[in-house]
């Protein structure tokens, strides 16, 4: 109970900025109730000037009504209009800090949660806060004014039988937790739910060509239906607490009506009442039925909202990135690799006591078979992962000690997985560095990519708006967008992760003589399967489960007859 009032008092305090607002929104709900209360007692006024015939007040009662009903509108658009307000600025506000936060948490959080999870978080959960906050409070404040007028209001006119109406609520407030511990577990799942419902679509949508190409459009569909039935159900069971909770509520409260109406018909308890009075007082009780409905609602809302919250608020407190560093020295492309490791959390070692000295401009290429540790190894360069032990300097600085976005823009990498953005070319190959690339920067990048012809040949040229994953590209332009973008960058380090892999031969020749110039007093790292394109490396490392087995030119391994050799020969039998 602590955990959740400390939630909600977190999830709150996004709300101070925005005070002046909520004065606007207490003064507009408190008018409100005010009309509600003033509803009853000018029920009164109108009954005792029937029964006295005062023609007057009469008269005036049209006036009153209209008047009532003015101020009663103007209050309702200054409650729930900045109520809006408050809710759609901590909707953005909030999002906007989760999404910052999505930037900067280590890899392993998008290895470990699916894409589907993460964006439902930032779409759907977020949402839910307002449930929490703005809405539940919009609720009992509003209700809360008109239930404490109109209890004032019978405790004015008969406080004994007012009393009768406070008994029941120690039943209610019993029945109000209770469906708040089962709304809030069904919340959580339901949210969780949303999640895996929103991830089968991001998949469909990503995968849309394979899973028309293997027939597999009624699996995806049964699993779609799978999910979202998970969905339905704890949304149902939810609503079904929901909707018991308030007619429970309301028969309890029907209960005390009826007692009061027993009570108040007895002679003794209506001397010195007027009639007039009476009706009055039985109009008030009625009408606390209502508010005191719309409040047993708030539990709903809040118990949905402080699920969302904790489901945010973890993302929120996610450790970022390491960045202990602090140097900014010249990288000139020397790296030096001193027993590092890498081991994971379920024991298994992807690099074990790998040493090598890389000298500015040299050629490393890195090949053996998957799973040998390669990409591991290049993923450490631009702390895309973190050494368990041992160490890396950059010229003789270790790169912990190097401020890690310093560190990342001077390496440069095209990985295997080519991404793409929704934008133009243009704006995807000087990706990062917009302000900082000319046009004339941009179309030479291109053109040592070999390019510059295709795009060209689209109708906007360099305009040209690529899509989602550049589907209107080919997979080897994709990739040649890719690498223009990391010539573009300009690092003193080029790491090429199967770099070529999406190309066809002659665009892998090009784009071959492209690399030699690109890596041109430039420290590369290249992992590649094909060995023909690392024959002219300065050397070649041999991996295998981590560690080095071989090291040495094209020529040198060729001549030991080892593994290296053996892959080599392997692949032109193949």
């Amino acid at each position: 109970m602590k955990n959740e009032f400390q939630v909600y008092l977190r999830l709150l305090a996004y709300l101070k900025p925005y005070w002046g607002y909520a004065i606007l929104v207490l003064i507009g709900f408190a008018l409100s109730a005010g009309t509600e209360v003033s509803i009853a007692k000018l029920l009164e006024f109108i009954l005792k000037a029937i029964q006295e015939q005062n023609h007057h007040e009469t008269s005036i009662f049209p006036l009153l009504v209209i008047l009532l009903i003015f101020v009663r509108g103007v209050a309702s658009f200054l409650g729930d209009y900045y109520s809006a307000v408050i809710s759609r600025h901590l909707v953005f506000n909030i999002r906007q800090e989760a999404f910052s936060k999505l930037l900067y948490l280590p890899s392993s959080y998008y290895s470990a949660h699916s894409s589907g999870q993460i964006t439902s978080k930032i779409l759907y959960n977020i949402e839910q806060l307002t449930a929490a906050s703005s809405d539940s409070v919009q609720i009992m404040v509003k209700e809360g004014f008109i239930v404490i007028g109109l209890l004032s209001y019978l405790f004015y006119l008969n406080w004994r039988l007012t009393l009768i109406i406070l008994a029941v609520a120690p039943i209610i407030g019993w029945v109000v937790r209770s469906a708040a511990k089962k709304m809030r577990k069904l919340s959580t799942e339901m949210q969780n739910t949303m999640g895996d419902v929103n991830h089968v679509v991001q998949e469909a949508i990503l995968g849309q060509s394979i899973i028309k190409g293997f027939s597999a459009q009624e699996a995806e569909r049964k699993r779609f239906f799978y999910h979202s039935e998970k969905n339905l159900k704890k949304g149902l069971k939810l609503h079904i607490i929901n909707v018991l909770n308030t007619p429970i509520v309301q028969l309890l409260m029907a209960f005390s009506m009826a007692i009061i109406m027993w009570i108040a018909l007895r002679p003794s308890v209506l001397e010195g009442v007027t009639s007039a009075q009476f009706v009055s007082y039985i109009v008030a009780a009625g009408m606390l039925s209502k508010p005191i409905k719309n409040l047993t609602t708030v539990n709903e809302k809040l118990q949905r909202g402080l699920a969302a919250a904790h489901s945010v608020f973890e993302l929120l407190d996610l450790p970022t990135e390491t960045d202990s560093g602090i140097q900014k020295p010249k990288i000139t492309g020397a790296v030096k690799f001193d027993l590092v490791n890498i081991v994971y959390q379920d024991g298994k070692c992807a690099v074990k006591d790998f040493t090598l000295d890389v000298k500015a401009g040299e050629t490393i290429a890195l090949v053996g078979r998957s799973g040998a540790g390669k990409t591991s190894l290049v993923n450490l360069l631009m702390r895309l992962q973190d050494i368990t032990s041992g160490k890396i300097y950059f010229d003789d600085v270790s790169i912990q000690d190097i401020e890690l976005n310093y560190l990342r823009q001077h390496v440069a990498m095209v990985n295997q997985q080519v991404v793409i953005f929704d934008r133009s070319i243009r704006e995807n190959i000087a990706y990062g560095i917009t302000q900082e690339a000319t046009e004339d920067e941009i179309i030479a990048a291109a053109k040592a990519a070999y390019a510059h012809d295709f795009i060209m040949s689209l109708p906007n040229g360099y305009d040209t708006m690529l899509g989602s994953e550049g589907i209107a590209l080919s997979g080897g332009q994709r990739q040649r967008i890719s690498i223009a973008r990391a010539i573009l960058k300009n690092a003193p380090i080029l790491i090429l992760d199967e770099a070529t892999s999406a190309l066809d031969n002659e665009s892998e020749f090009f784009i071959q003589k492209a690399f030699e110039r690109a890596q041109h007093n430039r420290t590369t790292f290249v992992i590649a399967h094909r060995l023909s394109t690392v024959e002219n490396a300065h050397r070649i490392v041999v991996m295998d489960q981590g560690e080095i087995i071989e090291v040495g030119s094209h020529e040198q391994l060729m001549q030991q007859q080892g593994a290296y050799s053996r892959l080599y020969h392997r692949e032109f039998v193949e």
